[in-house]
């Protein structure tokens, strides 16, 4: 399960420049010193791993404690279909609801920040920027943040999120070096591929949930990274 959450980082990234393209794209990063640059982005990244780590640890624990509380089948299942319905209620419906309206002082805050920190080229800066970056409001993030709740364990939790992360990184440099890379046609084309991604993944949740017995898929035993019985006799 832990590779879906690179495959899914990798699919959504495209959709994903939206939002975070402009930030990267703006990024105070030396443009002549080509090996200088580099580390700058790199530092940008290692922010938003962090903040990704963060919020993974978070709903790794909740997840833990839904484990504990022998809710494990349930939980997967449930998650599985959140996954699904999340991606197939269209965006303006969230918008409609403003569901990041109770927090919005805080988002406003964020961004405020977040927009100083460019005035600087410095290291810390752009760590800043990433990491303040990965707090920000965004769906995918939000689809990620179910699978990391159903490994039911805080370090698998920010593992999980972490490869979310990683797998977001080759376009997210990308477009710090090619700010045209991907024209409007293709992204669109990318984008429609994202909502089948997610409902896979979202499958393989309700499968694994269900204890069908399928190796690897859908094991019987879902207690997904502890052993119930010990190997010596």
């Amino acid at each position: 399960m832990l590779l879906t959450a690179f495959i899914f980082g990798l699919i959504s990234s495209f959709h994903c420049i939206g939002m975070c393209g402009p930030i990267a794209m703006m990024l105070p990063v030396d443009r002549e010193n080509q090996a200088k640059k580099g580390t700058q982005i790199l530092t940008y990244h290692i922010g938003r791993l962090t903040a990704y780590a963060t919020i993974g640890l978070i709903f790794g624990l909740l997840g833990r404690g839904l484990y504990f509380a022998g809710l494990q089948q349930k939980m997967s299942v449930f998650i599985g279909v959140a996954m699904i319905v999340i991606i197939l209620i269209p965006d303006k419906v969230f918008a409609k609801y403003n569901f990041s309206k109770p927090v919005f002082k805080l988002i406003s805050k964020i961004k405020t920040t977040l927009g100083s920190q460019f005035k600087s080229k410095s290291y810390k800066s752009l760590f800043t920027i990433g990491l303040l970056n990965g707090f920000l409001p965004c769906g995918m993030v939000y689809v990620a943040l179910f699978g990391a709740i159903a490994m039911q364990n805080e370090f698998y939790g920010v593992l999980y999120m972490i490869l979310f992360g990683l797998g977001t990184v080759p376009v997210m440099s990308s477009v710090v070096y090619i700010n045209s890379f991907l024209t409007i046609p293709v992204r669109n084309k990318i984008q429609k591929i994202i909502p089948f991604v997610a409902i896979v993944i979202g499958i393989l949740f309700i499968f694994r949930g269900l204890g069908l017995g399928i190796p690897y898929i859908s094991p019987s035993d879902m207690s997904l990274f502890v052993q119930s019985s010990p190997n010596c006799h």
